[in-house]
């Protein structure tokens, strides 16, 4: 079950830190859009990307949502990749994902195929 404040962040347009592994070891986190379908926190990335890597080959994943307007209200969640999905559902879902937080279908360049990753919850803090 997905921590209450984590969902109800990732419903809004708050932004996200996700942290993953790299093949040595050390950590890299970057801020993204960040969803939920209400048991799984959302991440939509492309699968050239350094997360979508390090992920497929350790699937340990924190994601830390901060409220837009006030930043001690959070929500982390460490938790594993267990599931994606991809095709049309992918690129509908980045162009949601675009209206929510910048009003307008995404326009960035696709450069290689758009893929959601599905986050499952291990551990979770939040603020409330």
């Amino acid at each position: 079950m997905l921590d209450p404040t984590a969902a109800l962040l990732a419903q809004g347009p708050n932004f996200a830190v996700v942290t993953t592994l790299m093949p040595d070891g050390t950590p890299q986190s970057l801020p993204t859009w960040v969803d939920t379908d209400g048991e799984h926190l959302l991440v939509n990335t492309e699968i050239h990307r350094q997360r979508y890597k390090n992920l497929q080959r350790d699937p340990r994943v924190t994601v830390l949502v901060v409220d837009k307007d006030d930043w001690y209200s959070w929500a982390e969640v460490r938790g594993h990749l267990v599931g994606e999905v991809r095709g049309p559902e992918a690129r509908e879902h980045i162009d949601k994902l675009s209206q929510r937080y910048n009003g307008a279908d995404y326009a960035n360049p696709i450069r290689t195929e758009r893929v959601i990753l599905q986050i499952e919850q291990d551990h979770a803090n939040s603020t409330a």
